[in-house]
């Protein structure tokens, strides 16, 4: 997974999919970047991203109760399919691009953007919601950038430019055998626990970092300047 502050090495050779939501936009040069090469799955009010960067999604999806009607009469204008959605729903718009996107695509690594900043209950539903999926997911923008490690595997993230901080953050509720590279503090068959996050605002101490995890998943979050 290759984005313009760093690439992540760990993922399958498959297609990639860039879905923008509606919280924080990404800076307009960081979105034209990220989205060369990908398919583009706009949820909602991500439709007000794509036309300031005059991006066009493949697909824009949700029920509209956030992005401006004149934004989806545009998408319609572009002829980019729209699939529009009850308000009164069980899942959350991203959740629903999620899953349309696997009925579509078939197997993709996903990279969501837009999905910081905003409200707490937003982010912390597709925190949690994409560290349960199967695919591989990335949620990222030029400020900050969460990866999965899931249990007997690993990644590495190459820096192009080297971020303020490191946190290691478990999604289950342990995590065990957390072995690490290249941070400031490093762990070795370490256990960390949902109850006790110790191992947040960590510092990266080269260009490359390499975190392995025998059992649970783990958020690995980057944030930069």
């Amino acid at each position: 997974m290759i984005l313009p502050q760093c690439e992540i090495i760990g993922a399958k050779d498959l297609r990639e999919i860039l879905f923008v939501t509606g919280g924080r936009a990404p800076k307009i040069d960081w979105l034209k970047s990220a989205a060369i090469g990908r398919k583009i799955f706009c949820v909602d009010k991500g439709i007000e991203i794509c036309r300031a960067c005059n991006l066009i999604p493949d697909i824009l999806i949700g029920d509209f109760d956030s992005a401006k009607t004149s934004e989806v009469d545009w998408a319609r204008g572009k002829n980019i399919h729209v699939e529009t959605y009850p308000v009164d729903k069980d899942f959350t718009d991203t959740q629903l691009a999620l899953h349309r996107a696997a009925e579509i695509f078939g197997e993709h690594v996903a990279l969501l953007t837009g999905c910081f900043g905003g409200r707490l209950d937003h982010l912390y539903n597709t925190v949690l919601t994409c560290a349960a999926d199967n695919r591989k997911i990335y949620l990222a923008d030029e400020h900050e950038i969460i990866c999965y490690v899931k249990g007997g595997e690993g990644t590495e993230i190459k820096f192009n430019r080297k971020p303020l901080a490191v946190s290691l953050l478990p999604m289950t509720d342990i995590c065990e055998g957390v072995t690490t590279k290249n941070l400031h503090w490093e762990l070795a068959d370490a256990t960390l626990t949902q109850k006790f996050p110790n191992a947040t605002s960590n510092r990266a101490d080269a260009d490359k970092i390499s975190v392995y995890v025998r059992r649970g998943t783990l958020a690995v979050y980057a944030c930069f300047v």
